[in-house]
C-alpha cells in the first residue's frame, strides 16, 4: 500500500489512514451546474441527471496496488471515518465526509488504485445543494479551505484516437482463438477488449470532457476521477442506508436509423440466444458475490431493455438488504471483477484476458465511484472511459463479451460502437 502527499494547501505532509480530518457540510443555495467549481486540468465529479457531487483539490490521497488493494483500501477508510470530525447538517447520500474512487481492474497492473478526499465537495440531490469543506486535524491549517468559485471553461479541444493494442484485425484473431477455447471447455465466457490512443493539448480542461458525456448520456454515471474520465451505464453497487441495489449490463445491439428499424433491433436483442446467454453470466455472477452479504436479494424477473443515445443493452437490476453490516467497498470487492467484464468463470476468464489482449486496461474495466463515512456509496464500472496520463497521453478502450456464438467480425463492430461514447465526446 503507498501512500503519496497532499496538494500544498491541504495540510498534513504524510496523511496516512491515520490522518484525523475535520469535516463541515452545510446546505447552500443551489448554485447550478457543479461542473464550472470543480478543477479545471483534474477535476473530481460524479454526476447523473443533472445530481451528484464534484470535488475541488486533496486534502487526503491514499494508493494501493496489488490483490489486496480493495481490503487495503476498506480497512484504511475504516480508520479515516472512525477518526473523523464530521458535522453534516444535510445528511443525504453525498454529503459529509466522502472520498472519490477508482481502482484497477488487473492484480499485476501497473496503475494505481487512488482513494481520494477532495478538500471541498459541491453537491445536490433531490432538490437540496450543499457544500462540504475537509481539513487534516493533525499538522494542518487552521482553517478550513475557502467556498469554491465556478470558472469559466477553457478553449474548446479534441483528440485524434488511433489504435493502439490489439488492432482490428489482432482483435478479431483473439475472438477467434478465444470462440475456440470455449469450444474446448476451457470457459463459457471472456470479455476481451481493445484500446485506442492520443494526447490532449497542454493544459486542456479536461472539464468540457465530463461535460459532453454528461450532456451527451445522462441517464449514465458520468465520471471523473483521478484522470479516468468515462460515463457508464451500469451501476455495480449502490449502498443507501442498509439497502444495495445493483445494475447489470450485458448483451449490445446498435441503435436502429429510423423508429422501425430501431424497434426491429431492440426485438433482436431482447430475443437473441447468444446476448441472453451473455446476459445470464452476467447476473449469475453478481448475484452469487452478493448473495452471502445480504439478507433478502431480489432480481429482475426477466431481462430488459435499456435505451442509450447509440445503443441497447439487456439489463437485470437487483435490490436487496444488507446483512452483514458490509460497506459498500466491501461489495465492490466482493464483486470485482465481475462476469460483465471479465467473464466465466471468474479467475479462468480473467486469466485469459491477459493472454489474449496482451496490454495492461489499466483502470478501464475496474470500479470507480465514491464511499461515505458510513460506508453507503455509489460504484460503476468504468466503461466508455478515457485514461488521461502525464503529458495528456489518453487511452480509451471498449470491448465485447464473447461467447460460444461469437463472430470476431460481430464482436469487432460491438466494441466500435461501445467506443462512439468516448469518441464522439474527446475527437
Amino acid at each position: 500500500m503507498t501512500f503519496t502527499g497532499p496538494i500544498a494547501t491541504a495540510g498534513a505532509a504524510h496523511p496516512t489512514a491515520r490522518t484525523r480530518l475535520h469535516v463541515e457540510t452545510r446546505g447552500v443555495v443551489d448554485p447550478g451546474a457543479l461542473l464550472p467549481l470543480a478543477d479545471a486540468t483534474s477535476p473530481l465529479a460524479w454526476l447523473r441527471e443533472g445530481e451528484g457531487i464534484v470535488g475541488i483539490g486533496e486534502a487526503l490521497r491514499l494508493e494501493f496496488r496489488g490483490p489486496s488493494r480493495f481490503a487495503d483500501a476498506a480497512d484504511a477508510w475504516r480508520s479515516i471515518a472512525d477518526l473523523a470530525e464530521v458535522a453534516d447538517a444535510v445528511d443525504v447520500p453525498g454529503s459529509g465526509l466522502v472520498a472519490f474512487a477508482s481502482f484497477a481492474f488487473a492484480d499485476d497492473s501497473a496503475s494505481p488504485s487512488a482513494l481520494v478526499v477532495p478538500a471541498i465537495v459541491a453537491g445536490r440531490r433531490g432538490g437540496r445543494a450543499w457544500i462540504t469543506r475537509i481539513r487534516p486535524i493533525d499538522g494542518g491549517a487552521a482553517s478550513l479551505p475557502p467556498l469554491p468559485h465556478p470558472t469559466a471553461f477553457g478553449a474548446p479541444w479534441r483528440v485524434k484516437l488511433r489504435d493502439g493494442a490489439l488492432p482490428p484485425s489482432e482483435y478479431e484473431a483473439a475472438v477467434a482463438e478465444a470462440v475456440g477455447r470455449i469450444e474446448g471447455g476451457e470457459f463459457e465466457k471472456v470479455v476481451l477488449a481493445r484500446e485506442l490512443r492520443g494526447r490532449m493539448p497542454r493544459g486542456a480542461d479536461v472539464r468540457r470532457l465530463v461535460s459532453r458525456l454528461s450532456t451527451e448520456y445522462p441517464e449514465t454515471w458520468t465520471f471523473a476521477v483521478d484522470g479516468l474520465v468515462g460515463a457508464s451505464p451500469e451501476t455495480l453497487v449502490r449502498v443507501d442506508r442498509g439497502g444495495v441495489s445493483a445494475r447489470v449490463l450485458a448483451g449490445t445491439a446498435s441503435r436502429g436509423v429510423d423508429t422501425d428499424g430501431d424497434h426491429d433491433a431492440e426485438l433482436r436483442l431482447a430475443t437473441s440466444t447468444k446476448d441472453r446467454d451473455e446476459h445470464a453470466f452476467a447476473v449469475r455472477s453478481a448475484i452469487e458475490t452478493l448473495r452471502p452479504h445480504t439478507s433478502r436479494l431480489e432480481a429482475s424477473a426477466e431481462p430488459f431493455t435499456v435505451r442509450l443515445p447509440n445503443l441497447w443493452h439487456l439489463a437485470t437490476d437487483l435490490d436487496g438488504t444488507l446483512g452483514d453490516g458490509s460497506t459498500s467497498l466491501d461489495l465492490v470487492a466482493a464483486m470485482h471483477p465481475t462476469a460483465a467484464v471479465a467473464g466465466s468463470p471468474t479467475d479462468v476468464a480473467t486469466a485469459a484476458i491477459a493472454d489474449l489482449e496482451r496490454f495492461d486496461r489499466g483502470r478501464y474495466a475496474g470500479p470507480v465511484g465514491w464511499i461515505g463515512a458510513d460506508g453507503d456509496g455509489e460504484w460503476a464500472i468504468a466503461l466508455r472511459c478515457a485514461q488521461i496520463g502525464p503529458g495528456g497521453t489518453v487511452r480509451a478502450h471498449a470491448g465485447a463479451g464473447i461467447v460460444r456464438d461469437s463472430v470476431p467480425g460481430e464482436e469487432l463492430a460491438e466494441s466500435t460502437i461501445k467506443f462512439q461514447a468516448i469518441v464522439d465526446a474527446i475527437g
